[in-house]
C-alpha cells in the first residue's frame, strides 16, 4: 500500500544506539548491550539443568578460560576475540544449529558481518586461521562438556556432535561442575573480564 513505512532493520539498545542489523556500524555497537543481551539468551534453548538458564554471556566466558588455558600464547587481543566469539547473539539470539540449516538462509553470512563490526568497534584485527581454529577448538570443548554436564546428552552422544577432546586433568575438573549463574551475574561477569582484556 502507498504510504507504508518500510521494514524497520533496526533494534533500539538499552544504551540508546539505533543498530541497523542489515548494515551494522561498529558505532552503534557498546559492550554494555553485548552483556546484557548475551546474559539474557540461553544455550541450548533452555533445556539445560539447574535454576538458571545457561547463558551465552557464561558460556562465552567458559570459552575464553579453556582458550586461554589451552593456548597460553594467546594474546588479550585474542582472548577478547574468544570472549567476543558469539557475541552477534546479543542480537540475534542463539539459534541450534538444527534450526539454522532448517531456515534456508544465509544466516552465517548475517551474523559474520555483524562480527565484523564488532571487531573492528573493539579493536580485534584479522584472526589468523590458526587463532580462529583454536576458538572454535574451545568452543568445541565448552560444548561437549555443557552437552554432557547440563543438556543431557549421552556422552557418546555428544562425541559424534562435538568430539571428545583431550585436556589438562585441572580443566577438566573446573568443566565437570559446570553451573549456570544468574543472568546479573554473568552480564557482570562479562563486562568484567572484557574490562581485564581491553586494558591490559
Amino acid at each position: 500500500m502507498a504510504g507504508q513505512n518500510p521494514p524497520r532493520a533496526w533494534q533500539r539498545m538499552l544504551s540508546g544506539r539505533r543498530l541497523d542489523l542489515l548494515n551494522p556500524s561498529p558505532i552503534d555497537i557498546e559492550i554494555e548491550d553485548i552483556a546484557h543481551g548475551l546474559a539474557r539468551v540461553a544455550r541450548w534453548n533452555g533445556q539445560t539443568l539447574g535454576q538458571h538458564a545457561f547463558s551465552v554471556a557464561q558460556h562465552s566466558l567458559l570459552v575464553t578460560d579453556i582458550a586461554a588455558h589451552l593456548n597460553p600464547t594467546f594474546s588479550n587481543m585474542e582472548l577478547r576475540a574468544a570472549l567476543l566469539h558469539d557475541a552477534p547473539e546479543y542480537v540475534v539470539g542463539d539459534l541450534i544449529s538444527p534450526f539454522k540449516s532448517a531456515l534456508g538462509i544465509d544466516y552465517k553470512a548475517f551474523e559474520i558481518k555483524l562480527l565484523e563490526a564488532i571487531h573492528q568497534r573493539f579493536e580485534i584485527s584479522a584472526l589468523s586461521e590458526n587463532i580462529t581454529a583454536a576458538i572454535k577448538n574451545a568452543d568445541r570443548v565448552a560444548a561437549y562438556y555443557e552437552a554432557t554436564r547440563l543438556a543431557g546428552f549421552e556422552v557418546s552422544e555428544a562425541e559424534i556432535y562435538f568430539a571428545h577432546h583431550s585436556i589438562p586433568n585441572d580443566l577438566s575438573a573446573k568443566l565437570d561442575t559446570l553451573t549456570p549463574w544468574p543472568s546479573h551475574q554473568a552480564q557482570s561477569l562479562f563486562i568484567e573480564r572484557f574490562r581485564t582484556l581491553a586494558a591490559a
